[in-house]
């Protein structure tokens, strides 16, 4: 973990060989200024690691604010911790979008879908991403790699079909 965060803060030198060294030098990085982690897949850290996340957020100096995003399980695993999860400020489930949402929402999530036709966002719903924000990020980067290869303006259903064969 010591490294990743070495590594994740871009600190100059080389990382330090001793855990207390290591320890004095991110806790010096993280209370120079404000930071947020974002700690994907959560649900697959081990004990340790949320300890030592736990350890760093506990040091007054320190100025962090840590989100842990996960899918399945992920709060079972963090309630787990009770070191941990007792300092959890907000628990926040997400569900998926309603066809209204993603009416709303799409549209400014990126230019793209900004002038696209409801029709056509609505059909990529109901075809691909079917209210799953992360299906559409990634219906999102292939539908731009679409528009690009054929120099199209607009999506439009024939550059969604090409976009939804690319789904993995």
């Amino acid at each position: 973990m010591r490294y990743e965060l070495f590594t994740a803060l871009d600190l100059a030198g080389e990382p330090p060989r001793h855990p207390s060294e290591f320890d004095r030098l991110l806790k010096t990085a993280l209370a120079e200024r404000p930071r947020t982690f974002l700690v994907d897949e959560a649900q697959w850290l081990n004990g340790e690691a949320f300890e030592y996340f736990r350890y760093l957020w506990d040091e007054p100096a320190t100025q962090l604010a840590i989100i842990f995003v996960g899918g399945e399980g992920c709060h079972t695993v963090l309630r787990r911790e009770p070191m941990l999860s007792s300092r959890i400020f907000i628990w926040q489930h997400f569900t998926r979008l309603t066809p209204s949402q993603v009416l709303e929402a799409i549209p400014l999530f990126h230019p793209i879908w900004a002038d696209a036709d409801p029709d056509d966002i609505t059909f990529a719903d109901s075809h691909a991403a079917h209210g799953n924000f992360r299906a559409w990020a990634q219906l999102t980067a292939h539908t731009r790699t679409a528009l690009a290869r054929t120099g199209r303006a607009r999506v439009d259903q024939e550059l969604l079909r090409w976009a939804f064969s690319r789904l993995a």
